[in-house]
């Protein structure tokens, strides 16, 4: 099932050609998704978009929100019964880390796509961190094996943050997304974290154009890579009002 994650940069910039820029997200495929960028990026544009296109493409997913900042952006979700602001992520986590052990143990026979997205998954871990290392510790592992397990049952998970820092994610797990975004200016810190392997081209892209609000990176299945443009919505109450009958 071809799913569009925005446009094509290059293609927008250069010949004003809206030339999308797609992914796999049939079952069984790596449709993890790690959204980078830091305020004012595009980040949360982007997550929305993708949230709402997701329910669309799939009427038969169920989703759950973990939204540790809990701030305005996501203010017309706080009344739906799969939202957990602040204090009550881990309860999402905890959730569709239990739908995905039920599966592969056998008990749970369904395979409709469970997905969790988790909005400053990187900040929460940290603040967990400092207040209860082995709860941290725990909630770490939880997501790393969703990361290298849940795809074969169905079960995805969409995190953005604005450093996603490799402590977050132990054993290597941060390897296992099948889409990863940076959004926004460029910072060297940054992708030599999520995508090292593609230093020089993008410092070449980035030398002629330093990527702009909702411009940036994107790797596919780690091996594809495209400058992204997230595309504009014409409709943000239609957007909203889709996301927030997605966690009813």
């Amino acid at each position: 099932m071809e799913f569009s994650l925005g446009y094509d940069l290059v293609a927008w910039q250069n010949y004003g050609i809206k030339k999308k820029i797609v992914t796999d997200i049939s079952a069984g495929t790596n449709s993890h998704m790690l959204i980078n960028g830091s305020s004012g990026s595009g980040k949360t544009y982007l997550q929305s978009q993708l949230f709402a296109k997701l329910t669309q493409a799939d009427t038969e997913s169920v989703f759950y929100f973990a939204d540790y900042k809990q701030d305005d952006s996501y203010e017309h979700l706080r009344s739906q019964a799969r939202y957990f602001g602040y204090e009550n992520t881990l309860k999402a986590l905890d959730i569709v880390y239990g739908t995905m052990k039920a599966r592969i143990a056998g008990e749970d026979k369904t395979r409709h796509q469970v997905t969790l997205i988790w909005d400053e998954y990187a900040a929460n871990v940290l603040a967990l961190y400092n207040e209860d290392k082995k709860k941290a510790e725990e909630v770490m592992r939880k997501v790393s094996e969703i990361l290298m397990l849940a795809r074969s049952v169905c079960v995805r998970l969409i995190v953005s943050c604005q450093i996603a820092f490799a402590s977050s994610f132990p054993q290597g797990s941060r390897l296992n997304f099948g889409v990863i975004c940076i959004l926004g200016g460029f910072n060297k810190g940054i992708y030599e974290m999520l995508m090292p392997e593609y230093m020089d081209k993008v410092k070449q892209r980035v030398q002629q154009r330093d990527f702009g609000k909702g411009e940036g990176s994107i790797l596919l299945q780690s091996s594809e890579l495209h400058f992204i443009k997230v595309g504009e919505v014409t409709d943000i109450a239609k957007m909203e009002r889709t996301c927030k009958f997605a966690l009813k």
